[in-house]
C-alpha cells in the first residue's frame, strides 16, 4: 500500500478529510470523533481561518489564524492560549472548510460558526486567561 502525505492528497484531489490527533482545536474539533474537511488554499488566507500548515520540525498543525501580517500570520489553537509567529503561505496546506460532528456537515460558512468563531477570538485575552489558569491548577493538583 501506497503511503501518501497530507501534500499528495491535496495535490491529487483538491480535498482532505481526516480525524484529527489531539485537543488544540477544542471545543470545535474533538479528537478521534470528527471529521475535518481540508481544501487547497487559494491565494492569502484572512483572520480567523484555520489552516493546516507544516512546521519547520515536519509536524503537522491545524490553527485558527488571529492575526495576518505581511511576513506571515499569527496562529493559536483554540484550546492554546500561546501564539504562535513565523508561519508564513509556504508552510500553508490548505485550509479548514467544513467540519463533520455526528453525521452532520458544518461549514465555516454557518452562522453558527461564526459567531462562534467571533466569541471565541475576539475574547483571547479572557480565553488565555482561563485556559492558562486551568493548566496551572491541573499541574498544582498533580503535585
Amino acid at each position: 500500500m501506497n503511503k501518501s502525505t497530507f501534500e499528495d492528497e491535496i495535490q491529487r484531489t483538491g480535498r482532505l478529510i481526516y480525524t484529527n490527533v489531539g485537543d488544540s482545536m477544542m471545543p470545535l474539533i474533538r479528537q478521534g470523533k470528527d471529521l475535518v474537511i481540508i481544501e487547497k488554499a487559494v491565494g492569502r488566507l484572512k483572520k480567523y481561518d484555520v489552516p493546516l500548515y507544516k512546521r519547520d520540525s515536519g509536524q503537522y498543525v491545524l490553527h485558527r489564524i488571529l492575526k495576518v501580517r505581511e511576513d506571515g500570520y499569527v496562529i493559536c489553537g483554540d484550546n492554546r492560549w500561546q501564539k504562535e509567529y513565523g508561519i508564513t503561505d509556504r508552510n500553508i496546506i490548505g485550509v479548514l472548510t467544513g467540519i463533520v460532528r455526528d453525521g452532520k456537515t458544518i461549514s465555516v460558512n454557518d452562522k453558527k460558526y461564526r459567531i462562534y468563531v467571533h466569541l471565541w477570538c475576539d475574547f483571547f485575552p479572557v480565553r488565555a486567561f482561563i485556559l492558562h489558569a486551568k493548566n496551572f491548577l491541573k499541574r498544582r493538583l498533580k503535585k
